[in-house]
C-alpha cells in the first residue's frame, strides 16, 4: 500500500473510532442503565484518544515505516477490544470481559511501538 494509502486508512479509522466515542458518550448520557453508564463512558473517552492517537499515525506517514504502520493496526485492534469489550460487557453478558485486558495490552503495545518508531523508521526523504 502507498503511505497514501495508510494516510486514509488511519485517517478513516480515526473517523470510525471518534465517531463511536462520541455515540457512546450520547448513549451514556441519554438513557443507559446507572450501572453501565462507568464501562461506556470509560470507553468513550479511550475511542476519542485513540481516534486522535490514529490521526497522529497517519500525519506521521510518509513512507513505509513498518512501526508506525504496527502501532497504527495496535491501536486500532486494542480500541475494537478494549472499548467493545467494556460496551459488551455493560449492555449485554460478561462474557464479554475476558478481551477487555487484551485490548488493553493492545493499546499499551501501541504506545509503546509508537516511541519505537520514532527511533526505528528510517527518516523520510527529502
Amino acid at each position: 500500500m502507498s503511505p497514501f494509502g495508510w494516510r486514509r486508512l488511519w485517517q478513516c479509522a480515526a473517523g470510525i473510532l471518534g465517531a463511536a466515542g462520541v455515540a457512546s458518550a450520547a448513549a451514556s448520557a441519554h438513557g443507559l442503565a446507572e450501572s453501565a453508564t462507568h464501562n461506556v463512558d470509560l470507553a468513550s473517552r479511550f475511542l476519542l484518544i485513540h481516534a486522535l492517537a490514529l490521526l497522529a499515525v497517519g500525519a506521521l506517514t510518509r513512507g513505509h515505516e513498518r512501526w508506525l504502520r504496527l502501532a497504527g493496526g495496535l491501536f486500532a485492534l486494542g480500541s475494537i477490544c478494549f472499548c467493545g469489550g467494556l460496551v459488551l460487557a455493560a449492555l449485554v453478558a460478561h462474557g464479554f470481559a475476558p478481551i477487555i485486558p487484551i485490548g488493553g495490552t493492545a493499546l499499551i503495545l501501541g504506545w509503546t511501538v509508537l516511541a519505537v518508531s520514532a527511533l526505528a523508521d528510517p527518516p523520510p526523504l527529502t
